[in-house]
């Protein structure tokens, strides 16, 4: 090319000294064009394209666009921590409320306190005699209460109510209902035994009111049996003869008694053929097992 423009000038400036040029001052023109148009294309400085080259700089961009999707990801992070926090507290919470010390233990355990109180109890002169505290025996949650007078002999001996002759029998009418221990509850008024099985003094009775009277609260039996007339005249403060007040029902602090022979008395005439004791006891606990609404069976034994 640089040859080219070589020869070329030097036959411009041939005919410019030939004299073949009128106007030399034009005669350069053209050549300049011609020399001007491949300034532009030696500019291969193609160095356009490195200016370019800050273009793919500028894809560096998406990773500004992708700054935006951290935000969803930073929330789960967030969200974690507040599930549970919430799993932990309610359990603990709820937990807390079966193991209340006053409901720990429940009737059982209050009536194990009266228990202990009544051991230590030397309020009347028959602690003094005694071998041991007679409380009870059978189920604390039982719907029907039977409630005696006070122990013989052999519940002195085993510091439980009704086990003697008296209590056999008293098991033997329980069975007849179809009923076990474990469904009754058996306790007497006076928790200590009267010398030689005597009916308690009132202040004897009196004494131990108050156990007994918190024995019921705990129990709380639907229905009450009261076993002679002692115990029926003592609970609902009814001086009436045991005829009068048995096969009908009476209330204590809103709790329907029933008052029956004691079975120490239907043991005592039972040799008597006029006798109508055992048959009463049956009706009165025919009556207690229709006011529970249980079945009534046939009497056996």
């Amino acid at each position: 090319m640089l040859q080219l423009l070589r020869d070329l000038g030097a036959q411009l400036a041939w005919q410019r000294d030939a004299g073949l040029l009128d106007t030399p001052s034009q005669g350069p023109l053209p050549v300049a064009s011609a020399v001007a148009a491949p300034v532009p294309v030696r500019a291969p400085p193609p160095a356009a394209p490195p200016p370019a080259a800050p273009a793919p700089v500028a894809v560096a961009a998406p990773p500004v666009a992708e700054a935006p999707a951290a935000p969803p990801t930073a929330p789960a992070p967030t969200a974690a921590p507040v599930l549970p926090e919430p799993v932990k507290v309610t359990p603990p919470a709820a937990a807390l409320a079966p193991v209340a010390p006053a409901n720990f233990e429940g009737r059982a355990g209050a009536l194990r306190v009266i228990q202990e109180e009544v051991r230590a109890c030397r309020a009347c002169g028959l602690a003094a005699k005694r071998t041991q505290t007679v409380f009870a025996r059978g189920n604390p949650e039982a719907r029907l209460c039977f409630i005696g007078e006070g122990p013989g002999a052999d519940e002195d001996r085993t510091g439980l109510p009704f086990v003697g002759v008296a209590g056999q029998l008293l098991d033997r009418i329980i069975a007849a209902m179809r009923l076990t221990e474990d469904q009754v509850y058996i306790a007497n008024i006076v928790k200590c035994r009267p010398p030689n099985n005597r009916v308690p003094y009132e202040e004897e009775m009196s004494a131990c009111t108050p156990f007994l009277l918190r024995q019921l609260e705990v129990v709380k039996p639907e229905v009450i049996v009261a076993l002679g007339k002692t115990a029926a005249g003592f609970l609902l403060q009814d001086k009436s003869s045991m005829t009068a007040m048995r096969g009908r029902w009476h209330s204590w602090k809103g709790v329907p008694v029933m008052p029956t022979w004691h079975p120490s008395y239907v043991l005592r005439v039972r040799d008597d053929p006029k006798s109508t004791a055992r048959a009463e006891v049956w009706t009165d606990m025919k009556l207690v097992l229709e006011r529970l609404g249980l079945p009534v069976p046939s009497p056996r034994g």
